[in-house]
């Protein structure tokens, strides 16, 4: 006879397990630090190239060519940022991917389908609010995917300058769906930007790859093997005409994110510790400081939501991340018998969701990809990015603090620690050990307080013996 299935409902947002709490812990630390740089980058793009004394001099360094003519790498300052320091960023972004399809969230197919379908609906749903408001415009359609990416990092930087505190599980949804939106934002990098290719150099970056594959597999070791084979990847990619930052995100998967017997960290969590600090810290916030640069007045800022090119950004980004991420997130609970978490809410789901739309990092990038040739639109998208951005962000502010002091109190619970012994107590409610060393703990503060309460006492009842002894001598003198 077949065991019973069971009727209570799966929780959506619920608890992580102990290691992918310290994993989030760890990456959200590293992302929130690049976030506050990569925000510090924007700032000083805009001050640069908006302050009249200073224009000229932007623009000369962003269009500043160096790099070997012969190999086709004399590139521009920007166009360095762009397809060399971002393939640092898709790296990391596939170690990540790696990670979780073999041992994170994405592992399993069940707990994978939420943040998989909620990034789906985020990219689709955006990029169908931008070619509605481009065809009822009369607008370029070229700029669909332009509103369909997250930025982690500054929604992070977002999170630390407003100072509310989301519980682990929100932070750890907004986390995976970064990374699969980042996948897809790959692949559509990979399908949709590629005007021509260079079969002969493609190959050659196929090559270098397998190589690369093959030296991991051997388990050869040194930066000094893989950094050198890994620029000529990169640079045969680039001339191959497929988007340079695809070698990057190849290199990543190919580490092994599991660990063997003896290894306390697997060979893609040990370089994606050592890389993820020069992603987050210097390629991306330079990415940003040489590509955010556009000109800011009252008027540009108007046509922002006049040209349906700028408008559809703008509203792919505000109105389509938050209607795609929630809607997928409810519809993926409703149709999986899911509930949520005991302690959150569906307006906590939707305020996250609207903080996923600040699409920067990406959102630039596809938007010199999608108007490549066209420099003055180029500009105004970017411009709409910020803006759609900065309304996002805005938007997520007022919602999150709604409900900080929940978050506050959540977060102060996962981190209580009264055993001391390293490991958050709602991680120990099943373990008798635990309930031991508690019992032990509240025995020797109960012990304690009887002796203070026993020398209270004391000193009391001295008190009272002496005051009633000076009574006494001032009678018999009277």
């Amino acid at each position: 006879m077949a065991a019973p299935r069971s009727t209570t409902p799966r929780k959506v947002f619920g608890r992580l397990s102990l290691p992918e709490r310290t994993f989030v812990a760890d990456a959200l630390r590293t992302e929130t630090v690049g976030g506050v740089l990569l925000l510090v980058a924007a700032i000083a793009a805009l001050i640069w190239a908006n302050v009249p004394g200073l224009h000229d001099s932007y623009a000369s360094v962003s269009h500043f060519h160096f790099g070997p003519e012969a190999l086709g790498l004399h590139l521009s300052v920007a166009h360095w940022a762009a397809d060399g320091l971002l393939a640092i960023f898709f790296f990391v972004a596939g170690i990540e991917l790696k990670r979780e399809l073999v041992a994170g969230d994405l592992r399993d197919p069940k707990a994978a389908a939420l943040p998989v379908v909620a990034a789906l609906c985020g990219m689709a749903v955006p990029a169908l609010v931008y070619t509605l408001t481009n065809l009822s415009g009369g607008g370029s359609l070229d700029g669909w995917a332009v509103p369909t990416a997250t930025d982690i990092a500054f929604a992070l930087a977002v999170l630390a300058v407003i100072g509310t505190s989301l519980p682990s599980a929100l932070r750890a949804f907004l986390l995976t769906l970064a990374v699969v939106d980042d996948l897809f934002a790959i692949l559509i990098i990979a399908v949709f930007f590629t005007d021509r290719i260079d079969f002969a150099a493609l190959g050659g970056a196929v090559i270098g790859l397998a190589v690369f594959w093959l030296l991991l597999r051997k388990g050869v070791r040194g930066w000094y093997v893989y950094v050198p084979l890994a620029l000529v990847i990169w640079g045969l990619m680039y001339n191959s005409g497929v988007h340079a930052t695809i070698a990057g995100v190849a290199m990543g998967l190919m580490l092994r994110c599991t660990t063997r017997e003896g290894e306390q960290h697997s060979p893609g969590e040990h370089v994606e510790h050592l890389v993820r600090p020069l992603s987050a810290g210097l390629a991306v916030p330079l990415f940003a400081l040489f590509s955010a640069g556009v000109s800011v007045s009252g008027g540009a800022v108007g046509d922002v939501f006049t040209k349906p090119e700028t408008l559809g950004v703008v509203l792919g980004l505000v109105v389509g991340k938050a209607i795609g991420i929630f809607g997928g997130t409810w519809l993926t609970a409703r149709f999986t018998r899911a509930s949520l978490s005991d302690d959150l809410e569906w307006a906590d789901v939707f305020a996250v969701a609207t903080l996923a739309g600040i699409g920067f990092t990406v959102s630039l990038l596809i938007g010199e990809l999608a108007f490549d040739g066209d420099a003055a639109l180029t500009d105004e998208v970017k411009a709409a990015v910020l803006m759609g951005s900065l309304i996002a962000a805005t938007l997520a502010t007022v919602l999150l603090k709604v409900r900080n002091a929940k978050y506050r109190r959540m977060v102060e619970a996962e981190e209580r620690d009264e055993d001391l012994d390293g490991i958050p107590d709602i991680y120990e409610e099943d373990d008798p050990a635990y309930h031991l060393r508690m019992a032990a703990i509240y025995e020797n503060k109960a012990a304690e307080h009887r002796r203070i309460a026993e020398l209270k006492a004391a000193q009391r009842a001295g008190l009272a013996e002496v005051a009633g002894g000076a009574g006494e001598e001032d009678d018999r003198r009277a």
